[in-house]
């Protein structure tokens, strides 16, 4: 999740996967109640599930989860252990699509023309549900946005409703997401066709509140470029085009805009490059900025009004400017209303602490499938506001008690949910 580029990561011919610790054993649910709901199943799903049976088909999938817990953790506690960024996420990517395949899922991995995406499927059932994973960390933090843990939730769903997929009525599917930190990796598996014919998408990220109507900011980015021309400072400076002046020049422009603006709207950046010694004029610049704003329908005359600052910049030194995108927008996050409430039910009845109305922070790459899937992106607490991410303290919170409560409640609470709409969708196309 971006709170406060990667060049785009392709499939190589012959990719080496990293071999993965030897995972436990899957346990089955208990006879008696599997043997109950293969029958309860079959001859629910034509006649509409009753309320006992689905109850029974929930506590199955929660005490599925709950039985691959040490490999959940496991998994969660080794993706911490070798953070890796944007589009470089290789052990992480082979990590869950080693243990899916031990679990009875087929994977496409590298898939959608990302070398660290996967793509596994389990199920034939006529609604399509996707469980998004994300597992890249940030330069020089590590896990400080948490997203060991969403891998780790992601999979653990997929465990519990593997069992169960076809008798309710599902195909399950668990999209490998790199790259949302920097590079918009969800933006480009929407573009190749990764969520075509999904029905609903979901996903959980670790927070310091609960907020299960999550909205974003949407989000774009901006790489500028200045090119002058170098002199020598005291010799013959009126020779010189002071590329870093350009940058100076646009820097106060924005701090001027920034009255102007909406609340909602914010412009940041750093200045990547700005001359290399004293005694040399500066003959290039450059910088890094990212724009945001409460819907992507206002992004675009955020950006028309921030790159007309840098342009200024050029015009008033005599530079040249480049101004280029180095990744797609970021959407805003809409949730599914339908979805919310299944999952809302769904996070009571696992005890997760009271949920809060937020406006929107922060910015993910699940905005832009929402804008195309219906979906949700529940934020579950795991500090109670001691650290956010993106700090320094949320790399250790990610591995803490409350992390760990987390990835069981996170994968059961999608499972249950991802159950429900199943159920649901079966009951009304039955006829009356």
């Amino acid at each position: 999740m971006i709170w406060s580029t990667a060049p785009q990561g392709r499939a190589p011919d012959n990719p080496e996967t990293p071999p993965m610790p030897p995972t436990e054993p899957p346990t089955a649910p208990s006879a008696d109640l599997s043997t109950g709901l293969s029958t309860g199943l079959s001859t629910g799903l034509s006649t509409g599930l009753s309320a006992g049976l689905l109850a029974e088909v929930k506590q199955a999938v929660r005490d599925r989860v709950h039985a691959h817990r040490s490999e959940l953790l496991a998994l969660s506690r080794r993706i911490h252990s070798h953070p890796e960024t944007a589009f470089e996420e290789h052990l992480a990517a082979a990590w869950c699509a080693e243990l899916l395949r031990a679990h009875g899922y087929s994977v496409t991995a590298p898939a959608h023309g990302l070398a660290t995406a996967f793509d596994a499927r389990l199920g034939s059932g006529p609604v399509t549900v996707a469980l998004v994973c994300e597992y890249d960390a940030l330069p020089d933090l590590g896990h400080a946005c948490g997203h060991n843990l969403i891998a780790a939730a992601g999979l653990g769903a997929a465990l519990g409703l593997a069992p169960f997929a076809d008798r309710l009525g599902l195909t399950v599917r668990v999209i490998g997401a790199p790259a949302e930190e920097r590079g918009a990796g969800k933006a480009l598996l929407l573009e190749a066709g990764a969520f075509d014919g999904v029905d609903a998408a979901m996903m959980v990220h670790p927070c310091p509140v609960e907020v299960t109507d999550f909205r974003s900011f949407a989000l774009g980015t901006l790489s500028v470029r200045y090119t002058g021309r170098t002199a020598h400072p005291s010799l013959d400076p009126h020779r010189g085009r002071n590329a870093a002046d350009a940058l100076t020049v646009a820097q106060v422009a924005i701090g001027l805009l920034r009255q102007q603006l909406p609340p909602q709207w914010r412009v940041h950046g750093i200045t990547t490059a700005a001359g290399t010694a004293p005694n040399l004029i500066p003959d290039s610049a450059s910088a890094e900025y990212e724009i945001r704003a409460s819907a992507a329908e206002d992004l675009a005359e955020l950006r028309s009004r921030v790159e007309d600052c840098f342009r200024a910049g050029a015009l008033a030194t005599g530079c040249e400017v480049e101004l280029t995108r180095p990744e797609p927008d970021y959407l805003d996050m809409r949730s599914d209303p339908r979805l919310l409430a299944l999952w809302r039910a769904n996070a009571a009845a696992l005890g997760r602490p009271e949920p809060v109305e937020s406006g929107p922070f922060a910015c993910t790459d699940m905005g832009n499938v929402s804008h195309a899937v219906p979906s949700i992106h529940p934020v579950l607490d795991i500090t109670g506001g001691a650290c956010a991410p993106h700090e320094a303290e949320f790399v250790e919170a990610a591995l803490g008690a409350e992390a760990e409560r987390a990835v069981l409640d996170g994968a059961v609470g999608m499972a249950w949910t991802a159950a429900d709409l199943a159920v649901r969708a079966a009951a009304a196309v039955e006829p009356r």
